[in-house]
């Protein structure tokens, strides 16, 4: 799975914080609730507008912020980047 199918950010929306495409709904949101104890099924049920695919993709994308020191280009709605992970 490419995360960056699914996860993009705005600066409008959240502060600019990667969330899942087509919502104002954070990966950092995401990955709390996980982390809380929540099955995808709860997920789903308290955010509708989501999809398994979508919270795999935030669990992919946590992963790869952990496992790199490289900088990160994560898409945005305007055509434009916005840069994560370490600063070269």
């Amino acid at each position: 799975m490419n995360w960056r199918d699914q996860i993009d950010c705005d600066p409008e929306i959240i502060g600019g914080k990667p969330k899942i495409k087509g919502t104002r709904i954070g990966v950092e949101v995401i990955l709390e609730r996980l982390g809380d104890g929540w099955s995808i099924e709860q997920l789903i049920e308290a955010y509708p507008r989501i999809t398994a695919d979508q919270i795999q993709a935030c669990q992919a994308f946590a992963a790869e912020m952990l496992a790199t020191d490289e900088v990160v280009d994560i898409p945005r709605g305007d055509g434009k980047s916005t840069i994560v992970g370490a600063t070269p």
